[in-house]
């Protein structure tokens, strides 16, 4: 049988999960199998992050809209429902930049979804 040289693909794949390790600590920069288990391990815990970052800002977003409804006197359910039997578009991202910066002009908007 007669030998195969394999060449440089495998170096260059080697090189190419080395380097997006390099900023990793130890073993974990310098070590292909280590480097290959922690880049794995990177690239799962960023996807589960990106997504419990939607879920988080949704949240605060929340709270938000929350704490401004409640200084008409209106909990935060009564004034989603109010919006939809309204058939507003509620993007609470929107509402609570309004509620935060622009008080003013969320009361404006809150008492008329509210009357």
């Amino acid at each position: 049988m007669t030998r195969v040289k394999r060449g440089y693909i495998t170096r260059r794949r080697r090189n190419k999960n080395l380097a997006f390790a390099s900023g990793f600590h130890g073993s974990h920069s310098k070590q292909f199998r280590a480097a290959k288990q922690q880049k794995q391990k990177a690239l799962t815990s960023a996807k589960r992050d990106r997504l419990k970052q939607k879920r988080n800002f949704r949240r605060l977003w929340i709270v938000r809209i929350n704490a401004a409804v409640r200084r008409l006197g209106v909990p935060y359910n009564k004034y989603i429902n109010c919006m939809y039997k309204e058939r507003l578009p509620s993007n609470r991202k929107t509402l609570a930049q309004i509620a935060t910066l622009e008080n003013n002009s969320f009361y404006i908007i809150s008492k008329n979804i509210l009357a």
